[in-house]
């Protein structure tokens, strides 16, 4: 197939990002691997790793994974107010977000932002109902985004991936959706049964150019795909940058610190092998020697054996009139000393309450668990501020993929309502709460604030408001269905005047 002009500019498009994404690729892996526990153990000294590499191989103490979770389990989208008029969520929106399981899926990502500085979320419409649009939220290792130089606005955006024999390239722009495909060896130079395929070998330079071949599926009909949203339907997730385009990992500085942890666990343990079993002393002896045979089994000659094979033995062996006086007993403490001064760098460096980390909590009040997350209270509240105008446009375009236009431009100025972040005993918010109620608070401000989602809030107004009819008091205040001894009185011809109740002052 010979490549139009415009598939020959998608395709060169193509490869600038994927050439990006593979250079981000090695650290973003290493990010998300330190948060998975997969470290690999570094060590301090070449002799250390030659004798105890397998016995500690696979070993790490994980203290990435609290310090990216504490504030990504903080937060939680309840949905979007579209106008400052409005006194809840756009009903119809927090459905849909709901059906596209972004309530797992956006914490998910949350986790994968702060761990790995960026993460993506790409929105589609459903051909079988346009009210439930197809949100996935996708890796940083898959998919990019790339922005006009000029004005900083989306202009393309690239998910690619790979299974056991292809490599798969969806490049969507503001017009087109452009799909394509290609052999794994295209990129890696290796076949699937691992021979070399040569760059410049036929059947590499017939599969077009960088080897991609167009792709369609099933339900397509046309290649390229129009775009019938008109944006770019993928949105970065960013995390903290400095005034450039690369974000930062909230693990980035914790990783180092990791090693160190990692490699003093290791440490301990040997001592600990080492000091747990008993320590055998042979004195005023020579060295012993193991017999060197030839091929037929006769004995030929002798050589000492290897020092490093009596260390392994746990046997000190000394020559000539040696002797030794004691043999004290190893200080572990020292090891544990250390690791416990680590995590508590890492939760001083990282707004991450000790009691996270170190696990001694005892007869603290509830003002002192308080006032220890007030580091992490704010650094959440900072990394919401992060992604608050990328959940907006995730909005507009889940408006815009569900055919309502002045929605998805009213997502753009709207505000997106998130779950209190400060977590606080059930008796302060309690009392918090009904002191913003006496002075004027009203109730369904109260309940956002006690936590409840919006439809909970539209809920419990109901329910408030079936109490209040159900009030005899109240209907009697209001003019409504007359009190039950009133209502008796008038059926015995009685003066109701004399049995209805004083008015409330």
């Amino acid at each position: 197939m010979t490549a139009s002009d415009e598939a020959r500019k998608a395709v060169n498009l193509l490869n600038r990002l994927a050439d990006e994404l593979r250079r981000r690729e090695t650290e973003t892996t290493r990010r998300l691997d330190y948060y998975k526990g997969k470290h690999k153990l570094c060590y301090a000294s070449p002799e250390f790793r030659d004798y105890f590499a397998d016995r500690f191989k696979g070993f790490s103490d994980n203290w990435t994974a609290p310090v990216a979770a504490a504030p990504a389990e903080r937060m939680n989208v309840l949905g979007i107010r579209l106008d400052p008029d409005e006194r809840t969520a756009d009903k119809g929106l927090s459905e849909a977000w709901k059906v596209a399981d972004c309530e797992r899926t956006s914490s998910e990502a949350f986790v994968v932002t702060l761990a790995a500085a960026r993460s993506y979320c790409l929105v589609w419409g459903n051909p079988a109902n346009e009210e439930e649009p197809r949100v996935t939220w996708e890796r940083p290792d898959q998919a990019i985004v790339g922005y006009d130089s000029d004005t900083g606005e989306r202009s393309a955006a690239l998910k690619l991936w790979a299974d056991d024999t292809l490599e798969y390239a969806t490049l969507y722009t503001r017009t087109e959706v452009w799909k394509f495909s290609r052999p794994r060896y295209a990129r890696t130079g290796y076949s699937v049964s691992g021979l070399i395929v040569p760059a410049g070998s036929d059947v590499v330079r017939n599969a077009g150019p960088y080897g991609w071949q167009p792709r369609q599926g099933d339900l397509d009909t046309t290649w390229p795909i129009p775009n019938p949203m008109g944006v770019v339907p993928m949105v970065e997730l960013r995390n903290q940058t400095l005034l450039d385009d690369e974000p930062l990992s909230d693990i980035s500085g914790v990783m180092a610190m990791q090693d160190a942890i990692n490699l003093t666990w290791a440490y301990l343990m040997n001592a600990l092998d080492f000091a747990s079993l008993p320590q055998r002393v042979v004195m005023g002896a020579d060295v012993p020697k193991v017999p060197i045979l030839d091929d037929s089994g006769q004995k030929v000659g002798e050589r000492p054996i290897e020092l490093d094979t009596l260390i392994n033995e746990r046997i000190l062996w000394l020559t000539g009139d040696a002797s030794i006086g004691s043999w004290p007993a190893a200080d572990l403490a020292a090891y544990s000393n250390v690791i416990e001064r680590a995590i508590e760098h890492i939760a001083a460096q990282t707004r991450t309450p000790p009691h996270y980390l170190i696990g001694k909590v005892a007869n603290l009040s509830a003002e002192a668990l308080t006032a220890a997350e007030t580091g992490l209270v704010s650094k959440t509240g900072e990394r919401i501020v992060y992604v608050n105008s990328s959940i907006r446009e995730i909005h507009s375009l889940m408006a815009n993929a569900m055919g309502h236009e002045g929605k998805a431009k009213a997502c753009q100025r709207g505000t997106v309502m998130w779950a209190d972040t400060q977590f606080r005993a059930l008796g302060q918010k309690v009392d918090a709460l009904m002191k913003l109620k006496t002075i004027g608070f009203p109730l369904p401000w109260i309940a956002e604030q006690y936590g409840l989602e919006p439809p909970e809030v539209e809920r419990v107004m109901r329910m408030a408001e079936e109490m209040a009819q159900m009030d005899p008091i109240n209907q009697a205040m209001n003019g409504g269905v007359q009190p039950i001894a009133a209502t008796s009185a008038a059926a015995q011809g009685e003066d109701l005047a004399e049995v209805a109740p004083e008015p409330v002052r």
